[in-house]
């Protein structure tokens, strides 16, 4: 592949140096997404060049299969139910913010260039091809951000429902408009061709990806291994993005198409799936996002190059915030809906870029200036408006989620068990029995606990053994004994404790080690002290507890 630094060295810096440059902004509350640009910005063309354009455009496929797993991660969040509830609410604020970053943007950018060329063609030209390209929204920083803290709710849907279709939205002014562009520029083109040529690039993307999804959903079925299922969607995604590829369809609406079908055909059975995606997607994020960040680069701009930049940023998010607005507010949508969904919409990345590249092939005839092309001002100001709002974008998607106060609402066991304590979830209504007490009375507390253990403790309450129903089953079948045999004689000795301050996920992890339901706790003081028991039975029922609270308040 003759890449500058090597494939390894180069996938090496990004993942790592990601990961690091991601805990530094994350320490600032600030997206991690934000770190992974920036340091493929420090790599990339716009730095030290460690990672060169040629080296990104080598790597194309790779991008193609990260777009791949973001489009199906975001096609299983969208859910039939959701749809039915929502789809005329997600509709309106679709076409509403699309069509007003449209025109706004198209009007502006085309303004300045009639002012540089006095050629009303070229200029409505330039200002179809932005508008069009300013109408798509970034799905994986977005969705990226929304994952990152956690979030559920009403405006949660609606910004992965519309992130989802902008896409679409976007391919279809792209594809008319850089027709209408080429006609007015005075190139030749067939207007039923390209309408008959953008119908089959997006029916055709999602046909073929409804059929994949049927095939997963087939596998699902059948197979009861979950690392053969895991395989075989891998497997599905990369012949899904080959076949997207070749064809020249959509990679994201096609993996979008496979992961909204399984999701709504087993529900049930594709969650497993699902997250073991989610968690093969994480150093893929990564990679693609500091890739992202080395492939914008700022080159030597004129001056009214630099104005389309401002006027593209500021007129696109504007008609983002407004347009989602207005489709908000005709559908009676909710009031976070309403205020919120447009600033977290603003995210700009890769299918832009890409929209801008192809463009720019089919448009770099067009000369502007003795040096520059139309091609070259569409490079160069959708990657500079990209490098901007990929700034703002992110940061801002978790403004809107903190004002809508969902924040932390969509929590997994793991998330949960990593903010609780023991101290949280353990028993304190604890019955020991002393060292002194006789069989009779221990077997009574057992009947009346229905505990599996007892502690025996002294007379400083201190731990000094514990008492199973294993130890005492052969006992108690001779009566003799039950007077005079007492705690002490039969106890074993006393098991490993965990402390009440002692975060909860590492105590499980001890339990696990140890092969037990149950483990005492500690005081946090004195580690002698018995204060409570740890039950496994109560740490699942408070975490389903939890979830169900958490999920009550979204709904």
């Amino acid at each position: 592949m003759n890449l500058s630094l090597g494939i390894l060295l180069i996938f090496g810096i990004c993942v790592f140096g990601g990961i690091l440059s991601a805990m530094v902004v994350k320490r600032l509350s600030i997206p991690q997404v934000l770190g992974y640009i920036l340091l493929g910005i420090i790599v990339g063309n716009s730095g030290f060049n460690l990672v060169t354009v040629a080296d990104i455009e080598k790597l194309k496929p790779f991008n193609y299969f990260a777009l791949g797993i973001i489009g199906f991660l975001v096609g299983s969040e969208i859910k039939f139910s959701i749809l039915k509830k929502y789809g005329r609410q997600f509709s309106a604020i679709l076409i509403a913010e699309g069509l007003s970053a449209f025109l706004i943007v198209g009007i502006a950018v085309a303004a300045i260039m009639f002012h540089v060329t006095h050629s009303i063609s070229i200029s409505v030209a330039t200002g179809v091809v932005f508008g069009a390209i300013a109408s798509a929204t970034d799905p994986a920083s977005t969705i990226n951000v929304l994952w990152e803290y956690r979030t559920a709710g009403v405006l949660t849907t609606t910004l992965i429902a519309i992130v989802a279709l902008d896409d679409a939205l976007a391919m279809t002014l792209y594809g008319l408009g850089t027709s209408f562009a080429q006609m007015l520029s005075g190139g030749n083109t067939d207007l039923l061709h390209q309408i008959f040529t953008i119908v089959f690039e997006l029916f055709g993307s999602v046909g073929m990806g409804i059929g994949a999804g049927f095939l997963l959903n087939y596998i699902l079925r059948h197979s009861s291994s979950q690392d053969h299922v895991a395989s075989a969607t891998l497997g599905i995604l990369l012949l899904c993005i080959g076949f997207a590829v070749k064809l020249n369809m959509d990679v994201i609406l096609m993996t979008m198409a496979i992961g909204i079908t399984v999701v709504n055909v087993s529900p049930r059975r594709s969650q497993t799936l699902i997250n073991h995606v989610k968690s093969l997607s994480s150093p893929i994020y990564v990679l693609f996002f500091v890739l992202v960040g080395a492939r914008l680069g700022i080159s030597n701009m004129p001056g009214w190059l630099w104005m389309i930049v401002l006027i593209y940023v500021i007129g696109r998010s504007a008609g983002k915030i407004f347009g989602a607005w207005y489709g908000a507010k005709i559908t009676k949508a909710d009031d976070v809906v309403r205020k919120y969904t447009g600033i977290g919409l603003l995210a700009q990345g890769g299918v832009a870029i890409g929209l801008s590249i192809m463009a720019s092939q089919r448009l770099n005839s067009i000369q502007i200036t003795e040096t520059l092309f139309l091609g070259d001002v569409i490079i160069f100001g959708v990657t500079t408006t990209t490098f901007i709002l990929q700034m703002i974008g992110p940061p801002l998607v978790k403004i809107a989620v903190r004002f809508s106060g969902e924040i932390g609402k969509n929590m997994t066991e793991e998330d949960i068990l990593e903010k609780w304590k023991v101290s949280d979830v353990m028993n304190r209504k604890i019955i020991s029995v002393p060292e002194n007490a006789p069989v009779r009375t221990i077997f009574q507390r057992f009947q009346s606990t229905g505990s599996p253990f007892l502690p025996v403790v002294n007379e400083q309450h201190k731990l000094t053994g514990i008492i199973s129903i294993d130890q005492i089953k052969d006992v108690i079948l001779d009566e003799s004994f039950w007077d005079w045999l007492v705690a002490s004689d039969i106890m074993a000795e006393p098991p490993e404790m965990v402390m009440e301050n002692q975060p909860l996920a590492d105590a499980i992890k001890q339990m696990n080690q140890l092969s037990t339901e149950y483990i005492p706790v500690a005081g946090s003081h004195d580690k002698s002290i018995l204060t409570g028991i740890l039950d496994r039975r109560l740490i699942k029922q408070a975490l389903n507890k939890e979830i169900i609270t958490l999920q009550s308040a979204t709904a």
